[in-house]
């Protein structure tokens, strides 16, 4: 049996790759390797340096349990502060050295001889790996807008998650297209600088208040003498933000009240206070529940529209000419600058997989599964058909109220998986069909009763529906329970392929001691 590259290979040096390798060496896991396809480290945070890039939740909340940073400029921290973050925990825990850049992973097709994943590089490079942990994040790959004519715009085109500093704004015609999470940053940024600015928008975003002072440095220097602390108010701050973003949705059959009423006092209040025109006002105000789609905060979007030079327009989009952007309504408005603002493709999407195939056991095809069937994964890390893979945000996947505490949960049952294989001398590990039933099952029937399927979501066009009208987004537990089912789910839950060569009686003793 061919010796593989390297034992683990990781898709990704953002967040979730960087997390993933500090988990695997901290189990004395250290033949491995992190395949990053663009130039340095960092993901959503190296992509994106667009105006006003903040994190969405506060900055206590945003960072790893083992690695806390006391000195968070701000309630919500700034983008660069997060990408000098991760740059921190890559040479901290000294995982850097084993990112390889530049090497997006083409393909990956699993070798049932030889029990092993061969990936294909750039240039015709080929590498292996026993085991594979796939961290390309929630959001993948940015989505272009289906718009006719978008290719015959003959002005600069600025996208929020490539965007070109060198491009000036200054005195020119600008128009935005989306209106989610990314937009609601730029729009204020770069409404002032421009002589006129179109918002081209399909689904109004619920906005709320955001409380965002600047982090006094003796309060930092305090949460540096005091770790314990800081650990308290991560905690606390994580299940704040957990039970607004996940409690609130799961429960919504106990608990539909609370973003009922918080709609109302958005409408009624906070609309009222921030836009003085009742007809933008009206337009900017959502006519679905709180939660539909994932709310943001911010003290200057709503506000923006207030402003001489901003319009907001709300007539479909028919096509982009040369000059500018032509709406249903017949009116053609002159631009010199288009930002497209209009998202990603989600992790279960198929044309990420059509584009970097993942191939695996008995024709076994990633992109075509998604396209036609139902997803569905074990606790969110893992797929039949799919041997010694994992993920580290895989159908269901969201766990608690931050990125880290999904990482961490996910990292610390891929590291019992790999363990258990070593300690049985196993090649091929692979979730069995029935554990994975009854996860997905269970997740399934639990989201039925939230609000994405009991509240009145129909006109939100949420990216948390899928095109099979599932929500597989979250995974409809407690973060403490996930990290719970991370450190006790049952390993036979996976079925340990021993190599050709072991003997009958040597399999049955390591089962027998597992």
């Amino acid at each position: 049996m061919t010796r593989p590259d390297h034992e683990v290979a990781i898709i990704g040096a953002g967040l979730g790759g960087i997390g993933a390798a500090i988990a695997l060496r901290r189990a004395g896991i250290d033949d491995l390797v992190i395949l990053e396809r663009a130039g340095d480290i960092g993901g959503t945070w190296r992509d994106n340096t667009y105006p006003g890039l903040t994190v969405d939740i506060p900055a206590q909340a945003y960072q790893f349990s083992y690695e806390l940073k006391p000195d968070w400029s701000h309630v919500y921290a700034r983008g660069a502060e997060v990408k000098a973050y991760v740059d921190q925990c890559a040479d901290r825990y000294d995982v850097r050295r084993l990112v390889r850049l530049r090497s997006e992973v083409l393909s990956r097709t699993w070798d049932e001889a030889e029990q092993l994943w061969r990936l294909e590089l750039p240039g015709g490079e080929g590498l292996s790996a026993r085991f594979v942990i796939s961290a390309v994040g929630a959001f993948v790959n940015p989505r272009s807008p289906e718009i006719e004519g978008l290719d015959d715009f003959g002005g600069d085109v600025l996208r929020s998650s490539a965007w070109d500093r060198s491009i000036a704004l200054d005195g020119r015609r600008a128009a935005v297209v989306g209106t989610g999470a990314s937009a609601l940053q730029i729009i204020p940024r770069v409404a002032p600088k421009l002589a006129r600015l179109d918002v081209h928008q399909r689904t109004p975003i619920w906005v709320g208040p955001k409380f965002d002072p600047p982090i006094p440095r003796a309060a930092q220097s305090l949460l540096r003498r005091l770790p314990r602390m800081q650990q308290w108010i991560r905690a606390a701050t994580t299940r704040g933000v957990e039970a607004g973003l996940v409690g609130l949705v799961v429960n919504h059959d106990e608990l539909g009240w609370v973003t009922r009423g918080a709609g109302w006092l958005a409408r009624n209040v906070w609309y009222r206070l921030q836009v003085r025109d009742p007809d933008v006002r009206r337009r900017l105000t959502p006519d679905y529940e709180v939660g539909c789609k994932r709310p943001s905060v911010s003290n200057t979007y709503l506000r923006t529209f207030n402003r001489p030079n901003v319009e907001l327009v709300t007539a479909p989009i028919e096509r982009v000419t040369a000059t500018g952007i032509r709406t249903a309504d017949g009116r053609e408005r002159a631009i010199d600058v288009l930002i497209l603002a209009t998202g990603f493709r989600m992790a279960t999407d198929p044309e990420n997989y059509r584009r970097n195939p993942v191939r695996g056991r008995d024709g076994f095809d990633l992109a075509e599964f998604y396209a036609n069937n139902r997803v569905r994964s074990y606790e969110s890390v893992s797929m039949p058909g799919l041997p010694n893979h994992f993920m580290i945000f895989g159908p269901y996947g969201w766990t608690g109220g931050t990125w880290h505490q999904l990482v961490e949960t996910a990292s610390h049952h891929i590291v019992r998986v790999v363990t258990e294989a070593r300690r049985r001398g196993a090649t091929a590990v692979e979730v069995r069909e029935e554990a994975t039933e009854r996860w997905t099952r269970f997740a399934r029937e639990r989201l039925g009763r939230s609000l994405w399927h009991t509240g009145s979501c129909q006109s939100a066009h949420s990216y948390y529906f899928d095109h099979h009208g599932d929500t597989p987004f979250l995974r409809p537990t407690s973060a403490r329970q996930a990290w719970h089912a991370a450190r006790t789910f049952p390993l036979d839950d996976y079925r340990f392929e021993a190599p050709a060569g072991q003997g009958a009686a040597e399999a049955a003793t390591a089962k027998e001691a597992a």
